[in-house]
């Protein structure tokens, strides 16, 4: 017995596993370290998948040895960003024969299957880094290289998190105006002083990699009235307002009715102040834009575009397949 699809959902800090049955029932689904090829090389992202679908095939109470254990496999993928990337993870894909088939884009095209009402629109994805894409009503894709600093990126988890901590440093030796921020970025880690955190990394004491922790104390500072800290969150908003317009004028799209799906952690912030100047600034330029917050795990957009395109059966139970597994992993807690 073999699952329909196996959908996967890989980005900077974390992989989204999931095996479905062709009529949307979520047989499993797990989590773990992130795969990324930019992150630990391609051969480890394999080795750490490959462990990840075999956890996921005994729970669904497969053979985790056998092969293929799916037979489509759908997977958006951070570090999936130009054509030789897919073409190599596609070759590697293959050679692990996890599933018969596999479909290999990246992981904001997962992001806007996931949230997207029509199956076209604008995904904003603000995890540890920030990318979006767009897909027209036709079918045309525009997107970003997504390689941050050499694409002329800046957003997303880590980006805020230093810009935090840099605020931090400076109003403490005098280059910046005063902020919350001298004071609830090293106390998250239990110092007092910024510089005895930046010499604590220097020092590896503190791992570089916790960095990332501080994303949500700047948006606590931002939200207790910190100009600095709100600045920073300002600028963030700001920066994916100017992404998706700029994908939508690419395509045409900014008259119609488009959906902009906001996936991954950033936007788990409760943080209305953000929300509303995210809004604020898109909506001079897409009037009839939809912003949805993604309530369900990414990878339900993989596995919504597996059972779409095995079609293996006619329209109406392939559209309540869709739906099922949608339903099933808004339930899911990794």
């Amino acid at each position: 017995m073999t699952a329909a699809v196996l959908a996967v959902d890989g980005g900077n800090s974390k992989t989204d596993v999931a095996l479905v049955a062709a009529d949307g029932t979520l047989l499993a689904a797990v989590r773990g370290r992130t795969t990324s090829h930019q992150a630990v090389g391609l051969e480890e992202g394999l080795r750490r998948l490959t462990e990840l679908v075999e956890t996921a095939a005994r729970q669904a109470g497969l053979d985790p040895a056998a092969r293929p254990i799916a037979t489509l496999g759908v997977h958006a993928l951070a570090g999936a960003d130009f054509a030789a990337d897919i073409r190599m993870l596609e070759r590697g894909l293959h050679a692990t024969g996890l599933t018969a088939r596999d479909v290999v884009v990246n992981d904001c095209i997962g992001a806007l299957w996931a949230g997207a009402t029509d199956g076209y629109g604008i995904a904003l994805v603000c995890g540890a880094g920030i990318n979006a894409a767009a897909v027209a009503p036709d079918g045309r894709v525009a997107r970003f290289d997504g390689i941050g600093d050499l694409s002329g990126d800046w957003g997303g988890g880590n980006a805020v998190a230093m810009a935090g901590l840099g605020a931090a440093v400076r109003a403490r030796d005098g280059r910046g105006p005063r902020t919350e921020l001298e004071r609830t970025v090293p106390a998250h880690f239990g110092l007092t002083r910024p510089a005895a955190l930046t010499r604590a990394m220097y020092d590896r004491r503190i791992r570089m990699d916790r960095l990332g922790e501080l994303s949500p104390v700047v948006f606590a500072t931002a939200r207790g009235g910190d100009p600095v800290a709100r600045a920073i969150i300002d600028r963030l908003a700001d920066e994916l307002a100017t992404m998706a317009i700029a994908l939508a004028t690419r395509l045409g799209i900014k008259r119609l009715p488009v959906d902009v799906v906001l996936a991954g952690g950033v936007f788990r912030a409760d943080d209305p102040a953000f929300f509303e100047r995210l809004d604020a600034r898109i909506r001079p330029d897409l009037p009839a834009a939809n912003l949805i917050r993604l309530d369900i795990p990414p990878v339900a957009g993989a596995a919504r575009e597996g059972l779409k395109q095995l079609a293996l059966d006619g329209p109406e139970a392939i559209a309540a397949a869709r739906e099922r597994v949608r339903h099933e992993l808004r339930k899911w807690r990794p």
